[in-house]
């Protein structure tokens, strides 16, 4: 296997990678019909003409070339081709309003920008006025006007023609670009406030490449699955890895078509956020408790056995005769169908960005599908913590990365000192005098390890809740057991700072609540209808009353209300990695909240 640990910058591990494994498999796009593969080569031969191109358009080091497109592997060659020609990469989620993608813009100094098609488009050519530095927008699917405006086949024939004259343009670029310099300026999507920019080098990413080899659950041969936006962290570091190990990745952003590609594609392994197995585990079991009868029965008898063979692998423990037959037939009958619905390859999944709940990572588990939970954020490189395989534990995310180290304040926020930690927020400099103490980098998230090593994530130091009463409350937790407890939740929101009891706005899935309709007398209905019938006031009440039974008493939810629609990234309530951003929630509900207390 060939293994890149030598290079210094990104554009110098992926040439190294290209003439590592030129003819191995690198990515896959979809396409109609199948699926479109690239070698090495292949994304070299398009890579360099692009980063020449950038270079004769003016691009010189550390300049800002922003990406403002969904989940493609055009938005890999764009950014190897901004790490090849030196430029840093801005990162611009693709439902960022206009405003704010004036502001990223300007605020990075952004000079270039490639957009994915003409709606990214519109939304740059609105502010156009407002950013006076911007030279250039590259687009990949649609049409340039010959001047502001060019498509990325004219960035093609502008980069070959330079090539022509200067064909070690590239080389000379990746051999100046500097270990210390800027390669992402990522911009957070925030739960609150407008977006910083933090500063990643070519450091932090190289380090965060081979510290995932050093894991050894990557490989060259495991074909990956990648939808997580590559404007996020979690996403780019996974790029950054498959630079160093070779795997390949089949590439496709689209949230509504993962089941679908993972069936297709037949991974090894995919990484998510926690909402995605939330929805899997929720659509899962409400389309079971529709069927009802021997199928209901037969189901959860199923994974009871799986729940108990599961358990004995992780404490070590052998499993009697009698269980292995009864695993066997509930494997053949009811597990083995729900992991051939994800392709019936996978190995185990990856899980980031937020708390997992226990309840689903040991459902998953016991259908044969191992969730490998890991821990870091933007202003770490993504990867600082993560669960190797055979060491998991559910409700920790590991140990830390090679060379990266973790100590506690005394109010119980981790810490972070290592090469994966930014250097920086861009332009503002008190926020990143906030974060630093003598190097070590503070989260925002309360935890603690456990006596094996392992990091446990409690919540997020500014989401603790003091009720009036003096209790401290951590909504995450109780959120999070929600979820796992009512199959037919999309989101819920704890609330109770300063209040005497802890309530929750409440939101059912869209699909999910369809099938459970029916069984009720509600077919035909709209969704508002739905859950503002007594149907559905009684059926989560009763998952609140579960809940609350697992609860201390000061922690359990006394009044609830259901929303009459989901919360969404285009709403402004979640961010584009489904993180709710619970001030906005309970701004835009602050009186359905008073009635609460009235």
């Amino acid at each position: 296997m060939a293994v890149i640990t030598t290079a210094k910058t990104v554009g110098d591990l992926f040439l190294q990678r290209v003439a590592a494994t030129p003819e191995g498999e690198a990515l896959r796009r979809p396409t109609d019909p199948g699926w479109q593969s690239y070698t090495w080569s292949d994304v070299a031969d398009i890579v360099r003409p692009w980063a020449a191109g950038l270079l004769s358009l003016g691009i010189e080091r550390e300049d800002r070339v922003a990406i403002a497109s969904s989940t493609r592997v055009d938005w890999i060659f764009a950014d190897l081709a901004n790490m090849c020609s030196g430029a840093a990469t801005t990162t611009i989620y693709p439902s960022t309003p206009a405003e704010d993608v004036a502001f990223i813009l300007n605020d990075s100094g952004t000079k270039i920008v490639f957009v994915e098609d003409q709606e990214q488009l519109d939304k740059v050519l609105a502010v156009r006025e407002q950013v006076p530095g911007l030279t250039k927008v590259i687009i990949i699917d649609g049409e340039g006007d010959g001047d502001f405006v060019i498509t990325t086949d004219e960035l093609t024939a502008i980069g070959n023609q330079r090539l022509k004259k200067a064909p070690k343009l590239v080389d000379r670029a990746v051999k100046a670009t500097r270990a210390s310099g800027m390669a992402t300026l990522m911009y957070t999507s925030g739960t609150t406030g407008r977006p910083k920019g933090v500063h990643l080098t070519h450091a932090n990413w190289v380090y965060e490449a081979v510290a995932m080899e050093s894991t050894k659950f990557l490989s060259e041969d495991t074909l990956g699955f990648l939808w997580l936006p590559l404007s996020h962290s979690f996403g780019k570091v996974l790029e950054s890895g498959s630079l160093a190990i070779g795997y390949p990745m089949a590439v496709d952003g689209r949230i509504e078509k993962v089941v679908e590609n993972l069936g297709d594609v037949k991974p090894q392994w995919t990484a998510a956020v926690p909402r995605i197995f939330e929805k899997v585990h929720g659509t899962v079991k409400s389309q079971v408790e529709a069927d009802g009868g021997i199928k209901q029965v037969l189901f959860n008898w199923a994974f009871g056995v799986g729940d108990s063979v599961a358990r004995a692998r992780r404490e070590g423990k052998g499993v009697d005769p009698f269980t292995s037959v009864q695993h066997v037939l509930a494997d053949r009958l009811v597990l083995s169908k729900v992991r051939d619905r994800m392709g019936g390859n996978l190995e185990y999944f990856v899980s980031g960005a937020a708390p997992l709940s226990k309840d689903v990572a040991e459902w998953f588990d016991a259908a044969g599908l191992p969730i490998l939970e890991g821990y870091g954020l933007t202003e770490t490189s993504a990867f600082s913590f993560v669960t190797r395989p055979g060491e998991y534990r559910f409700g920790t995310v590991g140990k830390p990365a090679p060379g990266t180290e973790v100590k506690f304040a005394a109010d119980g926020e981790i810490l972070i000192k290592g090469p994966g930690v930014m250097t920086g927020y861009h332009n503002l400099p008190e926020l990143t005098d906030e974060v630093f103490t003598d190097g070590w980098f503070h989260t925002g998230d309360i935890g603690e390890l456990t006596d094996e090593g392992n990091l446990r994530i409690t919540d997020r130091k500014k989401d603790l809740i003091k009720t009036s009463g003096g209790k401290y409350v951590a909504p995450q937790s109780i959120e999070s057991k929600f979820k796992a407890v009512c199959p037919y939740a999309s989101q819920i929101v704890v609330h109770g700072d300063g209040r005497n009891f802890v309530s929750a706005l409440v939101t059912l899935d869209p699909q999910s609540i369809q099938a459970w309709a029916e069984g009720q007398g509600l077919a035909g209905k709209s969704y508002a209808e739905i859950v503002s019938s007594p149907q559905a006031q009684d059926m989560v009440e009763g998952h609140i009353t579960v809940l609350n039974e697992s609860l201390p008493r000061w922690e359990t939810v006394k009044r609830f209300a259901i929303l009459t629609d989901d919360l969404s990234v285009e709403s402004g309530e979640l961010t584009p990695s489904l993180k709710v951003k619970r001030k906005v929630v309970e701004r835009k509900h602050i009186d359905v909240l008073d009635s609460f207390y009235s």
